[in-house]
């Protein structure tokens, strides 16, 4: 990589302030296997190239980088964007990435960029990604901070694009499914009277990442291993074609007393894989 390029992503000197003084025992072939895994060197190169882009912008161009082509079905279900409303997007996660990117940039450039992520706090270090996103960290210090943030997103005038899994799908019993779902996109629709839409967006990731989930799993492990491999399944998903079904709009008004809002988050997961 060119030295004129600036790194946005440094694992070693991320090592080095993690490690302190300990670094200098770390292996230098983990050090270079972990450069591989994340592709250091190309996501770097792409995130220089691309500095002056932000937000819907830059998840189009995040689209033609990975050659993504969107068989979108339902195109026609997604509201209009000048009828007064706020709607809260919510979509299965088989990917992990690129799926994201895919739909910020649908649903980016429907609304305008009136939109936002909730997404992993970690994300925030792509420069491009922070304007459209709230980072949620539910195991560190803004853990407390949770629920203030969502309040924040729902309370604004964007629309809420959200994967209430959490984490992208994993395989059990051969099923690529998501884990499931949580409640905050069904009671946080209901307090801000927006409309959910439902997103079902086709695609899976390699054997070798569901085989480490699935033993992440089975060991009990508190680090999660598998987010690791994100970065090299979105590589291997580069030239691909992905459905991305969306269904009707479903008013708030339906979640009711008659269900729980978990249970009423499990209905529209259900829904979803219909789609």
């Amino acid at each position: 990589m060119s030295s004129e390029i600036e790194k946005t992503i440094d694992i070693e000197k991320l090592l080095k302030d993690k490690m302190g003084g300990k670094y200098r025992f770390f292996p230098q072939c983990i050090l270079s296997w972990l450069r591989k895994i994340l592709h250091e060197d190309q996501v770097n190169a792409f995130l220089w190239e691309h500095r002056e882009q932000k937000g819907v912008e830059w998840l189009e161009e995040c689209v033609r980088y990975l050659d993504m082509t969107l068989d979108i079905e339902g195109r026609e279900n997604l509201p209009d964007p000048h009828d007064g409303k706020l709607y809260t997007f919510v979509s299965n996660h088989p990917l992990g990435g690129a799926d994201g990117v895919a739909l910020g940039a649908l649903i980016g450039r429907h609304y305008d960029g009136h939109f936002r992520y909730l997404v992993r706090s970690e994300l925030l270090w792509l420069p491009g990604l922070e304007p459209v996103s709230i980072g949620i960290n539910k195991h560190g210090h803004q853990s407390r901070r949770f629920p203030e943030l969502v309040e924040a997103g729902f309370q604004s005038d964007n629309h809420m694009l959200m994967f209430p899994a959490g984490l992208c799908s994993r395989k059990t019993n051969g099923v690529i499914h998501d884990i499931p779902w949580t409640k905050t996109f069904v009671s946080k629709s209901v307090e801000y009277k927006r409309d959910v839409v439902p997103i079902h967006f086709s695609g899976s990731n390699s054997e070798r990442f569901y085989r480490i989930a699935n033993i992440c799993k089975a060991l009990h492990l508190r680090v999660n291993i598998a987010q690791l491999f994100l970065v090299d399944e979105m590589y291997r998903n580069v030239h691909k074609s992905f459905r991305v079904a969306i269904g009707k709009p479903i008013p708030w008004q339906t979640f009711d007393k008659s269900k729980t809002p978990k249970e009423w988050a499990q209905w529209v997961e259900e829904k979803v894989y219909q789609l």
